[in-house]
């Protein structure tokens, strides 16, 4: 019976992250992709590097998430390795099933606040789902999760730090207005993020 409930619990922990998955791939094709959200975290410092040093994006995220799974590998254990190059596998995966399909949201281009705050939405009960589930979708989900053991932080404030880092240095090249509207969708996913990973559980943050 205990060996049962153990895999229903299994089965459970990986459905979310499975639904996690496919909310976050397509929220960031139908949203930000659409409305040219700029990123904070693995993305955004990746941006930043081809601007000041010419580094493709396609080399600068394989390095920076080797780096950051190298990171959560060591703070976090093996089987969070495995459930977050799963999880990153499926968001590609899905990425690409909503690229074969096409936008099926309309474009918020012309509100750049709205695309903000739904992208945020997006973002964050994707990747709280992940994160609930054990997995990260990407080098600064694992990144967050190192930090906030670390440093003995709220999961929500880890990911604040590393996405505000970014976007203020993204005002080297983006203008003030875009980063503003980064700022909301950040501190959004943040913060739906952290409810989510932790709801119904002790000492949630």
């Amino acid at each position: 019976m205990k060996r049962k409930n153990t895999g229903k619990q299994a089965f459970a922990r990986y459905a979310v992250l499975v639904l996690g998955a496919a909310v976050l791939a397509f929220g960031l094709y139908n949203v930000h992709h659409q409305s040219r959200i700029t990123e904070g975290g693995v993305l955004g410092m990746t941006l930043l590097l081809q601007r000041w040093l010419g580094l493709s994006p396609a080399i600068g995220e394989i390095v920076l998430d080797v780096i950051c799974y190298g990171l959560g590998a060591r703070y976090l254990g093996k089987a969070f390795l495995r459930d977050a190059l799963l999880a990153t596998g499926l968001f590609s995966a899905f990425y690409a099933v909503n690229e074969r399909v096409g936008f099926v949201l309309p474009s918020l281009a012309a509100s750049p606040l709205a695309a903000a705050v739904l992208g945020g939405l997006f973002v964050g009960v994707g990747v709280g789902l992940v994160v609930r589930a054990g997995g990260a979708c990407g080098g600064d989900d694992a990144l967050a999760l190192v930090i906030a053991k670390a440093a003995g932080w709220k999961l929500p404030q880890a990911y604040l730090l590393t996405d505000v880092t970014v976007l203020v240095l993204s005002l080297s090249y983006i203008p003030v207005a875009s980063v503003l509207c980064s700022l909301v969708t950040v501190t959004l996913s943040s913060f739906l993020i952290g409810r989510i990973a932790r709801a119904g559980r002790p000492g949630r943050g």
